[in-house]
């Protein structure tokens, strides 16, 4: 059974950084490595936005504009883990973040991870 734990979202000052990770389960490593990963969020009162998603083979990335060199988007395929780097954050950033994993006609997601951005 395939299962996407997301984990470290929490309170941090603006300015300040967190590490969101993405814990795949139910996948093998070479599995895992064919879904295409993609980072969500969705802020309250707002539809859900996607913020940055890495490919498959080359790690080609994608980011919102909104993000653009603050955050980066990284995956361990040996680790069965998508991690997103936020750094200088907003309270614009303020959000539940999700991952998804997506291959073909296949597409999974987490539970989200609050991060919430506040002096």
């Amino acid at each position: 059974q395939v299962q996407l734990v997301e984990s470290g979202g929490g309170l941090v000052q603006p300015g300040g950084s967190l590490r969101l990770s993405c814990a795949a389960s139910g996948f093998t490593v070479f599995t895992f490595s064919r879904y295409y990963m993609t980072w969500y969020r969705q802020a309250p009162g707002k539809q859900r936005e996607l913020v940055a998603a890495i490919s498959t083979v080359d790690d080609n990335t994608n980011y919102a504009d909104s993000v653009k060199g603050r955050f980066t988007i990284s995956r361990d395929n040996a680790k069965t883990t998508v991690y997103l780097q936020m750094n200088s954050l907003k309270p614009e950033d303020t959000a539940v973040y999700t991952c998804n994993a997506r291959l073909a006609g296949e597409s999974y997601w987490g539970q989200g991870t609050r991060v919430t951005v506040s002096s």
